[in-house]
Formats: C-alpha cells, sequence, structure tokens
C-alpha cells in the first residue's frame, strides 16, 4: 500500500471536545520549532504560566500546563496528593466522577463516594455528611462542570466544606475553564486541572494545572514516592520552575505549546469575563432555538452549562441516525450521550471559537432540517428565528 498525506475535511465541532480550533492557533503551531531548553522557549514558558494564571485567576506559582491531555491532569494532580492508605472523598454526578476513583484507588487509597443523580449538581449536603462519617479524609475531589451530563457543581462551596474538614481539594475544571465563571484564589481551590480542546480553542494535547502552597506543601512532605515518574511534581517542578535555570526533565511539545500561548493571548485580548458572557448568550441563543423546535434540555436550567448542553431527543428518532446526517451533509459533530444517558441525549458543545452566533444558526438549521425530514415530532421552522430573536 502505497502511503499518502492526511487531509481532514472541515468540520464544524460542536459535540462534547474538541471544540473548533482558532485558525490563530492552527498558524501559530506551525512555527519553527526551536530547542525546548532553547532561551526563547524558556521565555515563552514563563508567559505560558503567566497568563495560565490569568485564566484561573491565580497567583499560585505552581501553575503550568501538563505535557499530555485533561486526562494526565487529572492524574497528575492524584498522583502528587493521595498516597496509599489516604481516604479521599469523591463526589460523583457523571462519567468523570467515577474517573477520580479509579484515579485514587490506583493510588491505594480508599474512595468515599457521595453519589448524586446525573445531571443534578454535587449536593453540598451530602458532602457534608460524608465528611462527618469519614472524620479521617484528608482530601475532596469532584468535577465542576460535568462534560457528561452539562451539569455544573458550586464549587465555592464545595471547597468551602472540604476546608472546614481540614482537607485538600482536587477540582476537575476541563470544561468550564474560559467557559463559566471559575476562580482559583478566591475560591480557595488547592488542585485544578484543565484541557486545552474545550473553551480555549486549542488543540488537545496539553493539561493546564494549579496547586496552592498548602497542596505544594503536601507533595513535598509525602511519605511515599510518587507512583508516576513522568507526573511526580518534585520533578517537574524543576523545569517549569522560575528563571531561566531550567532541569531537564522531558522534552515538552513545543509548537503545541505555541499553539496554547496563542490561544492564551485569544483569550487575553477578549478578556476572561467577557469569553464567560460570550458562552453565556450564545447558550440563550441556542436554549431559545431548541425550545422553539418542541426539544428540551435534560439539565435544569439554574445548573446548566452553557458550554454543554445536554438535549433531550424527539420520541421516535434514532439519535446516532441524526448525528450522521449532521456529519456526513452539514460537516457538524454533535455528541451522544455517555453511560445510563446513551441514547437518551445529544451534547451540543458551545465552546471557545465554536461558541458563535453563526455556529448556533448553523446548528439549529441543520438539526431542524434533518428532524424534519425524519419526521419527528417537532416544531418544524421555527427554530432559527426564535435564536436569532434573542441574539437581538
Amino acid at each position: 500500500m502505497t502511503a499518502t498525506s492526511f487531509h481532514p475535511p472541515q468540520r464544524i465541532l460542536m459535540g462534547p471536545g474538541p471544540s473548533d480550533v482558532n485558525p490563530r492557533v492552527l498558524e501559530a503551531l506551525s512555527r519553527p520549532t526551536i530547542g525546548h531548553l532553547d532561551p526563547m522557549f524558556v521565555a515563552l514558558m514563563d508567559d505560558v504560566k503567566s497568563l495560565l494564571q490569568d485564566s484561573f485567576l491565580t497567583k499560585n506559582k505552581l501553575t503550568m500546563p501538563i505535557s499530555a491531555p485533561g486526562s494526565a491532569g487529572m492524574e497528575t494532580c492524584f498522583v502528587n496528593l493521595v498516597e496509599p492508605g489516604d481516604t479521599v472523598v469523591v463526589c460523583q454526578n457523571g462519567v468523570f466522577g467515577a474517573r477520580m476513583k479509579e484515579n485514587v484507588e490506583r493510588c491505594g487509597a480508599t474512595a468515599v463516594m457521595v453519589q448524586d443523580d446525573w445531571g443534578k449538581p454535587v449536593d453540598p449536603n451530602k458532602l457534608e455528611e460524608a465528611l462527618k462519617a469519614n472524620p479521617d479524609a484528608s482530601i475532596v475531589a469532584f468535577v465542576h462542570a460535568e462534560t457528561s451530563t452539562g451539569a455544573i457543581s458550586d464549587a465555592e462551596a464545595l471547597v468551602k466544606i472540604a476546608h472546614d474538614h481540614d482537607c485538600l481539594t482536587i477540582v476537575d475544571a476541563v470544561t468550564s475553564l474560559a467557559g463559566s465563571e471559575l476562580r482559583v484564589d478566591d475560591w480557595n481551590i488547592d488542585a485544578i486541572y484543565s484541557g486545552t480542546q474545550k473553551c480555549l480553542s486549542c488543540t488537545p494535547g496539553i493539561s493546564p494545572v494549579s496547586f496552592s502552597e498548602a497542596a505544594i506543601e503536601k507533595i513535598q512532605n509525602r511519605k511515599t514516592t510518587v507512583q508516576s515518574w513522568f507526573m511526580d511534581l518534585n520533578l517537574v517542578m524543576g523545569y517549569w520552575g522560575e528563571g531561566a535555570q531550567r532541569s531537564y526533565h522531558h522534552t515538552a511539545p513545543i509548537n503545541a505549546l505555541y499553539g496554547f500561548h496563542e490561544s492564551l493571548v485569544i483569550l487575553q485580548e477578549e478578556g476572561l469575563e467577557n469569553s464567560w458572557a460570550r458562552h453565556a448568550v450564545n447558550h440563550e441563543a441556542l436554549k431559545a432555538g431548541i425550545e422553539a423546535m418542541g426539544l428540551g434540555f435534560f439539565v435544569d436550567e439554574a445548573y446548566r452549562l452553557p458550554q454543554l448542553n445536554a438535549v433531550t431527543l424527539p420520541e421516535g428518532i434514532d439519535e446516532a441516525a441524526v448525528r450522521s446526517e449532521l456529519l456526513n451533509r452539514y460537516n457538524l459533530e454533535i455528541g451522544a450521550g455517555l453511560g445510563p444517558m446513551a441514547g437518551k441525549i445529544w451534547r451540543i458543545g458551545l465552546m471557545g471559537h465554536a461558541s458563535s452566533q453563526q455556529n448556533v444558526l448553523t446548528c439549529l438549521g441543520a438539526l431542524d432540517s434533518v428532524l424534519t425530514n425524519m419526521n419527528a415530532k417537532i416544531d418544524s421552522g421555527k427554530a432559527v428565528s426564535a435564536a436569532m430573536a434573542a441574539f437581538s
């Protein structure tokens, strides 16, 4: 077989991630590669750290990108903070809380689960009860924005409860960073991780993380060695530390970091709070169109993520067939449900560069057309005008 170059089609990515990549980021990826200890690259690393601190709204010195996707950011938090024999309270209201539990157990610790229904936020009262029942717990872990359902939890309240019981916190902000209000310092979050492929409009493959002084103290005073060499922050800190003197740890994904830097520059130009507002405005227009069609949302409005919309199906419709039609006819990708929500919802993303008026109207028009052709029980022809009214 003769190998040929790969040329993907131009899709509109409105699923749960990755999201559309800003063209400026794609251009940045193509810039000349330099050494990962080149003085110019070291200067870029410092700039990335500063911009990332602004994005997280933190002054944490240990704020940096992990050279791997968001799942590696999650694992970095757990393997550094959790030791064998620890008790960790894990709040689960979707798929990604279960992944936290898996990490806790692989670290040799005990996971105490606080369970909430899918589509509901984490219940602070349940967390309080779990901590009272487990006074030996040292860490609380929860997902701020649950990508599997489109529900957001009250991170500030959950962190306060954890601290009242002398626990550190690990927070999943993969979908919330740059899309929803997130204030690491004001909310006193100890360890947080995210991803570049959602509201930051960058390619997948990098995981921003940030650690408080309390978290760093625990890492530096571990009784056992971190089980992952690559993710051991005692080693990584030497490479991503302060100043020009960097100790070699690994070869950073140089061009990927060019792209990440550019995405952070774009975010700074827009303004963090303006980014939050843009996601909210586009969600309201999408909501108007979805409801004008006669469809609904899985998550109650008070807990609904603007950047990840779980939309319920019309009666008798094969959701996979709809997604296939959207992809093949309109080059438009939306997501399926996960776990118990498989076959019951679509997950429509409005993240980062993909969160635009044009994409909202395109998605609604395409979805209306496909469902109408399938004789779905919807109010045809109303979605786009309802969204346009919401915009105006």
